[in-house]
Protein backbone atom coordinates (compact mmCIF):
# COMPACT_ATOMS: atom_id res chain seq x y z
CA UNK A 1 0.00 0.00 0.00
CA UNK A 2 2.90 2.11 0.68
CA UNK A 3 3.47 2.68 -3.33
CA UNK A 4 -0.10 3.02 -4.03
CA UNK A 5 -0.15 6.08 -6.86
CA UNK A 6 3.49 6.34 -7.20
CA UNK A 7 4.59 6.34 -10.23
CA UNK A 8 7.11 4.04 -12.12
CA UNK A 9 8.79 3.66 -15.89
CA UNK A 10 9.50 0.49 -17.24
CA UNK A 11 11.61 0.65 -20.68
CA UNK A 12 11.43 -2.23 -23.00
CA UNK A 13 7.75 -3.18 -21.23
CA UNK A 14 5.74 -4.30 -24.44
CA UNK A 15 6.89 -8.02 -23.72
CA UNK A 16 8.99 -10.30 -22.21
CA UNK A 17 11.09 -9.10 -18.88
CA UNK A 18 9.97 -6.03 -19.23
CA UNK A 19 6.18 -6.65 -19.64
CA UNK A 20 5.94 -8.50 -15.90
CA UNK A 21 7.83 -5.96 -14.22
CA UNK A 22 5.61 -3.64 -15.57
CA UNK A 23 2.44 -5.81 -14.24
CA UNK A 24 4.24 -6.41 -10.97
CA UNK A 25 4.61 -3.02 -10.25
CA UNK A 26 0.92 -2.45 -11.38
CA UNK A 27 0.05 -5.23 -8.59
CA UNK A 28 1.57 -3.23 -6.35
CA UNK A 29 -0.15 -0.41 -6.85
CA UNK A 30 2.18 2.05 -8.70
CA UNK A 31 1.15 3.84 -12.09
CA UNK A 32 3.20 2.57 -14.44
CA UNK A 33 4.47 4.25 -18.17
CA UNK A 34 5.20 1.57 -20.58
CA UNK A 35 7.71 2.45 -22.99
CA UNK A 36 7.77 1.11 -26.56
CA UNK A 37 9.79 1.56 -29.39
CA UNK A 38 7.52 -0.18 -32.38
CA UNK A 39 5.65 -2.99 -30.25
CA UNK A 40 2.56 -0.93 -30.07
CA UNK A 41 0.10 -3.61 -30.14
CA UNK A 42 1.93 -5.63 -27.59
CA UNK A 43 1.83 -1.90 -25.11
CA UNK A 44 -1.71 -2.02 -25.75
CA UNK A 45 -1.87 -5.06 -24.58
CA UNK A 46 0.05 -4.31 -20.94
CA UNK A 47 -1.95 -1.39 -20.78
CA UNK A 48 -4.87 -4.07 -20.45
CA UNK A 49 -3.62 -6.44 -18.12
CA UNK A 50 -2.80 -3.12 -16.05
CA UNK A 51 -6.51 -2.48 -16.19
CA UNK A 52 -7.11 -5.78 -15.03
CA UNK A 53 -5.11 -5.67 -11.91
CA UNK A 54 -6.45 -2.19 -11.05
CA UNK A 55 -3.53 -0.16 -11.69
CA UNK A 56 -3.60 2.67 -14.21
CA UNK A 57 -0.99 3.02 -17.10
CA UNK A 58 0.41 5.06 -19.92
CA UNK A 59 2.01 3.69 -23.37
CA UNK A 60 4.62 5.79 -24.55
CA UNK A 61 6.77 5.35 -27.71
CA UNK A 62 10.03 6.28 -27.25
CA UNK A 63 13.81 5.35 -28.38
CA UNK A 64 16.09 5.35 -25.17
CA UNK A 65 19.35 5.62 -27.43
CA UNK A 66 17.92 9.00 -28.63
CA UNK A 67 18.68 11.35 -25.47
CA UNK A 68 15.76 14.11 -27.24
CA UNK A 69 13.42 11.39 -27.44
CA UNK A 70 14.09 9.79 -23.88
CA UNK A 71 13.30 13.96 -22.56
CA UNK A 72 10.10 13.85 -24.22
CA UNK A 73 9.73 10.46 -22.78
CA UNK A 74 10.00 11.80 -18.98
CA UNK A 75 8.48 15.03 -19.94
CA UNK A 76 5.21 12.78 -21.07
CA UNK A 77 4.88 11.00 -17.70
CA UNK A 78 5.70 13.50 -15.71
CA UNK A 79 2.67 15.80 -17.45
CA UNK A 80 0.57 13.07 -16.99
CA UNK A 81 1.10 11.79 -13.69
CA UNK A 82 2.13 14.86 -12.59
CA UNK A 83 6.10 13.15 -10.63
CA UNK A 84 8.34 10.34 -11.57
CA UNK A 85 9.18 7.79 -8.80
CA UNK A 86 10.58 4.81 -9.60
CA UNK A 87 12.65 4.11 -13.14
CA UNK A 88 13.38 0.72 -14.56
CA UNK A 89 15.80 0.06 -17.09
CA UNK A 90 15.26 -2.98 -18.93
CA UNK A 91 16.09 -2.31 -22.70
CA UNK A 92 19.20 -4.30 -24.00
CA UNK A 93 20.05 -5.63 -27.63
CA UNK A 94 22.57 -8.01 -28.15
CA UNK A 95 24.36 -10.14 -31.27
CA UNK A 96 25.98 -13.29 -30.87
CA UNK A 97 29.34 -12.80 -33.36
CA UNK A 98 32.68 -12.95 -32.09
CA UNK A 99 34.77 -9.73 -31.62
CA UNK A 100 36.29 -10.73 -34.62
CA UNK A 101 33.22 -10.77 -36.79
CA UNK A 102 31.70 -7.64 -34.73
CA UNK A 103 31.06 -4.40 -36.98
CA UNK A 104 31.74 -1.32 -35.70
CA UNK A 105 28.22 -0.24 -36.04
CA UNK A 106 26.52 -3.11 -34.62
CA UNK A 107 29.21 -2.84 -31.04
CA UNK A 108 28.33 0.84 -31.13
CA UNK A 109 24.90 -0.34 -31.45
CA UNK A 110 24.69 -2.60 -28.27
CA UNK A 111 26.58 -0.09 -25.97
CA UNK A 112 23.99 2.87 -26.83
CA UNK A 113 21.30 0.08 -26.20
CA UNK A 114 22.37 -1.10 -22.99
CA UNK A 115 24.78 1.64 -21.71
CA UNK A 116 24.10 4.93 -23.27
CA UNK A 117 20.09 4.34 -23.16
CA UNK A 118 20.64 4.10 -18.69
CA UNK A 119 22.52 7.54 -18.52
CA UNK A 120 20.34 9.06 -20.43
CA UNK A 121 17.14 7.93 -18.30
CA UNK A 122 18.66 8.49 -15.26
CA UNK A 123 19.49 11.60 -16.27
CA UNK A 124 16.61 12.86 -16.87
CA UNK A 125 14.62 11.27 -14.25
CA UNK A 126 16.66 12.67 -11.12
CA UNK A 127 15.73 16.09 -10.95
CA UNK A 128 11.98 15.21 -10.77
CA UNK A 129 13.27 11.92 -7.60
CA UNK A 130 14.62 15.24 -6.50
CA UNK A 131 11.84 17.12 -5.75
CA UNK A 132 10.42 14.83 -3.94
CA UNK A 133 13.39 13.47 -1.59
CA UNK A 134 11.92 10.14 -2.96
CA UNK A 135 13.11 8.20 -5.95
CA UNK A 136 13.88 4.47 -6.91
CA UNK A 137 16.26 3.61 -10.04
CA UNK A 138 16.58 -0.06 -10.97
CA UNK A 139 18.71 -1.25 -13.45
CA UNK A 140 18.95 -4.57 -15.54
CA UNK A 141 22.51 -6.29 -15.57
CA UNK A 142 23.15 -9.50 -16.81
CA UNK A 143 24.60 -12.72 -14.53
CA UNK A 144 27.59 -11.69 -13.75
CA UNK A 145 28.06 -8.31 -14.62
CA UNK A 146 29.27 -7.47 -10.74
CA UNK A 147 32.10 -9.69 -11.76
CA UNK A 148 32.52 -8.35 -15.16
CA UNK A 149 31.87 -11.84 -16.24
CA UNK A 150 33.00 -12.65 -19.94
CA UNK A 151 31.04 -14.61 -22.34
CA UNK A 152 31.92 -15.62 -25.87
CA UNK A 153 30.38 -14.33 -28.48
CA UNK A 154 28.63 -11.49 -26.65
CA UNK A 155 31.33 -9.33 -25.91
CA UNK A 156 29.63 -5.36 -26.71
CA UNK A 157 26.53 -6.58 -24.37
CA UNK A 158 28.66 -7.96 -21.51
CA UNK A 159 30.79 -5.05 -21.79
CA UNK A 160 27.89 -3.06 -21.57
CA UNK A 161 26.53 -4.74 -18.49
CA UNK A 162 29.49 -4.48 -16.22
CA UNK A 163 29.57 -1.22 -17.00
CA UNK A 164 25.71 -0.87 -16.05
CA UNK A 165 26.82 -2.28 -12.59
CA UNK A 166 29.59 0.67 -11.93
CA UNK A 167 27.55 3.36 -13.00
CA UNK A 168 24.82 2.27 -11.22
CA UNK A 169 26.66 2.10 -8.00
CA UNK A 170 28.35 5.76 -8.87
CA UNK A 171 24.41 7.35 -8.99
CA UNK A 172 23.98 5.27 -5.79
CA UNK A 173 26.48 7.65 -4.24
CA UNK A 174 25.58 10.46 -5.66
CA UNK A 175 22.07 10.29 -4.66
CA UNK A 176 21.64 8.68 -1.39
CA UNK A 177 21.71 11.96 0.45
CA UNK A 178 18.50 12.83 -2.22
CA UNK A 179 16.38 10.11 -1.25
CA UNK A 180 17.50 8.24 -4.10
CA UNK A 181 18.22 4.81 -4.26
CA UNK A 182 19.72 2.57 -7.54
CA UNK A 183 20.07 -1.10 -7.56
CA UNK A 184 21.00 -3.30 -10.59
CA UNK A 185 18.89 -6.77 -11.12
CA UNK A 186 20.72 -9.14 -12.97
CA UNK A 187 17.92 -11.98 -14.68
CA UNK A 188 18.69 -15.24 -15.83
CA UNK A 189 17.91 -16.69 -19.02
CA UNK A 190 13.76 -16.98 -19.79
CA UNK A 191 12.16 -18.78 -21.88
CA UNK A 192 10.86 -16.87 -25.56
CA UNK A 193 7.62 -18.53 -24.06
CA UNK A 194 6.97 -16.21 -21.24
CA UNK A 195 5.97 -19.10 -18.80
CA UNK A 196 3.84 -18.37 -15.95
CA UNK A 197 5.16 -18.65 -13.01
CA UNK A 198 2.67 -21.84 -12.16
CA UNK A 199 3.72 -23.12 -15.78
CA UNK A 200 7.29 -22.93 -14.63
CA UNK A 201 6.52 -24.75 -11.45
CA UNK A 202 5.47 -27.69 -13.16
CA UNK A 203 8.53 -27.97 -15.38
CA UNK A 204 12.00 -29.24 -14.42
CA UNK A 205 15.22 -27.32 -15.95
CA UNK A 206 18.22 -28.31 -15.10
CA UNK A 207 20.49 -25.76 -16.00
CA UNK A 208 18.70 -24.25 -12.66
CA UNK A 209 20.46 -25.63 -9.64
CA UNK A 210 16.32 -24.74 -8.07
CA UNK A 211 15.02 -27.23 -10.55
CA UNK A 212 12.05 -25.09 -12.67
CA UNK A 213 12.85 -22.35 -15.41
CA UNK A 214 13.04 -18.84 -14.56
CA UNK A 215 10.07 -16.35 -15.49
CA UNK A 216 9.62 -12.75 -16.11
CA UNK A 217 7.59 -12.32 -12.91
CA UNK A 218 10.73 -14.09 -10.66
CA UNK A 219 12.86 -10.44 -11.94
CA UNK A 220 9.60 -8.46 -11.39
CA UNK A 221 9.26 -9.59 -8.20
CA UNK A 222 12.88 -8.79 -7.63
CA UNK A 223 12.41 -5.42 -8.85
CA UNK A 224 9.34 -4.54 -7.25
CA UNK A 225 11.26 -5.11 -3.82
CA UNK A 226 13.86 -2.75 -5.09
CA UNK A 227 11.38 -0.57 -5.57
CA UNK A 228 9.38 -0.61 -2.06
CA UNK A 229 9.92 1.43 1.14
CA UNK A 230 11.48 -1.98 3.18
CA UNK A 231 13.96 -1.13 0.76
CA UNK A 232 15.06 2.61 1.40
CA UNK A 233 18.11 1.73 3.09
CA UNK A 234 19.36 -0.83 0.04
CA UNK A 235 21.34 0.98 -2.47
CA UNK A 236 24.52 0.30 -4.91
CA UNK A 237 23.42 -3.27 -4.57
CA UNK A 238 23.33 -6.38 -7.08
CA UNK A 239 21.13 -9.11 -6.92
CA UNK A 240 21.03 -12.16 -9.22
CA UNK A 241 17.74 -13.54 -9.64
CA UNK A 242 18.84 -16.78 -11.22
CA UNK A 243 17.68 -19.90 -8.97
CA UNK A 244 21.49 -20.56 -8.43
CA UNK A 245 22.27 -20.19 -12.12
CA UNK A 246 26.09 -19.71 -12.83
CA UNK A 247 27.20 -19.07 -8.97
Amino acid sequence: MALRNRVAIVTGASRGIGKEIALGLGRAGLRVAVAFRTNKLGAQKVLADLRAVGAEGLAVATDVTDPARVKDLIDAVAKHFGRLDVLVNNVGDFEWKPVVESTVEAWSSIIRSNLFSVFYTTKCAIPLMRRQHWGRIINLGAVGAERAFGQAKISAYSAAKAAIVAFTRSVALEEAGNGITANVVNPPIIDEKELSLEEAQRLTDVRFPVGRPATGRDVGEAVRFFASEEAAFITGQVLNVTGGWML
